[in-house]
Parts: C-alpha cells; structure tokens; sequence
C-alpha cells in the first residue's frame, strides 16, 4: 500500500476538514483554542505535513461541531 500522507484521497480529506472550518467560521487558531493546542497543529495537519491519527481525527471533528462519520462516509465515494 503507498503512503497516503500526499494521496489524492489524503487531499480530499483535509480539504474536507478546511472547507469544514471555513463554513463554520472559525481560524485555525480557534480551533487550536478548542483543542487545547497550538495553531502550527492545525497548520500542519491542514497543510498535509502530518496526519491526524483516529483519536485527535475525532478531537478535531469534535471541535468542528461535525459527524466524523459523514466526513469519512464522503471519502468512500
């Protein structure tokens, strides 16, 4: 299996989570206050330079008032 932090898929996801944001109205730095860390965690999970693992995936989801299952329902399609 290839790696997937650059995958077309992998782009999906996070322009998911950016246009997820952005409708909401939030900076990367309010999400990162919702969070409890700093906005360069927001940055470079939204800039593909890491990933998200399932837990800070659900954090994050959390803090975006979203249905991580609808994000990943998008993904299968």
């Amino acid at each position: 299996m290839p790696k997937s932090l650059r995958s077309p898929r992998q782009q999906q996801f996070l322009n998911q989570l950016i246009s997820l944001r952005k409708a909401k109205g939030l900076t990367q730095t309010q999400v990162a206050e919702r969070l409890g860390r700093p906005q360069s965690f927001v940055a470079k999970y939204e800039g593909g330079e890491r990933r998200l693992d399932v837990i800070e995936f659900l954090e994050v989801t959390a803090a975006l008032d979203a249905d991580p299952c609808e994000i990943l329902a998008k993904l299968r399609s």
